[in-house]
């Protein structure tokens, strides 16, 4: 019941009908879009004069600049800065490279330095243990404790030479040490000296002197003898066959 009196009204069987002229749809569609039109015009004018208004444009191009100015400036100082600390880490790295170095070569330093004096105390004490084996004569004064001769080769002969002076706090002795070789050249005798100035004694207490001798060709040697002078006058001698 409700649907036709709705569908009375909407038709042209409704009690009450008006007639007006009808506008085409183009037309209507453009009267629209001048409307709407008009209106984003509107709306962009407000828009430019409420800019101008605030102020938003002004000076906007030379602050940009400025910025842009600013920023470039603000790189290149932090570029800047990256070398520096570059450059600063290096420095830091090197002298902790140094450091290390010099720290390693200190306790290198330090351990030879305690080898040194651990083989100066046993040679101390080899020293004092072979003193004590060496017989005393009975007599203070300057001696020759031992006298060895080795042939390193049939051309060379090494000898070592041991001068120990005995008594309580003895002076320091200063002379010469004269060594000589014996033996036989060709079947005949043969004698002959260390070549150049005789070795310097120089004995607190003790001294060793050793040295090489070049044996000339053919020679057999036989045995070598040594002297302790004192000017002129002789302070120890012996001699070793060989």
């Amino acid at each position: 019941m409700r649907f036709k009196l709705l569908r009375r009204r909407l038709t042209i069987s409704a009690p009450r009908m008006a007639i007006r002229s009808a506008m085409p749809w183009p037309f209507r569609w453009a009267i629209v879009a001048i409307v709407l039109g008009f209106c984003a015009a509107i709306g962009l004018w407000a828009f430019e004069f409420g800019k101008d208004i605030a102020g938003l444009e002004k000076g906007s191009k030379e602050e940009m600049l400025r910025l842009r100015t600013e920023l470039t400036g603000a790189r290149a100082e932090l570029a800047k800065a990256k070398l520096d600390r570059d450059h600063a880490q290096s420095i830091a790295n090197t002298a902790d490279t140094l450091v290390t170095a010099e720290k390693a070569s200190h306790e290198s330093l330090l351990a030879q330095l305690k080898q040194l004096e651990a083989d100066n105390r046993t040679l101390r004490d080899d020293l004092g243990f072979f003193e004590k084996l060496i017989p005393s004569t009975g007599v203070d004064g300057l001696a020759i404790r031992s006298l060895q001769a080795d042939f390193l080769s049939s051309s060379k002969l090494k000898w070592q030479v041991l001068v120990i002076q005995t008594g309580k706090n003895p002076s320091e002795f200063n002379g010469r040490l004269e060594v000589s070789f014996y033996g036989l050249l060709n079947g005949k005798p043969w004698t002959a000296t260390l070549a150049g100035d005789p070795p310097a004694v120089k004995v607190k207490q003790y001294g060793r002197m050793d040295g090489a001798f070049e044996v000339p060709a053919q020679v057999v040697v036989k045995g070598m003898s040594a002297k302790v002078m004192d000017g002129a006058v002789v302070k120890a001698t012996q001699s070793i066959k060989l």
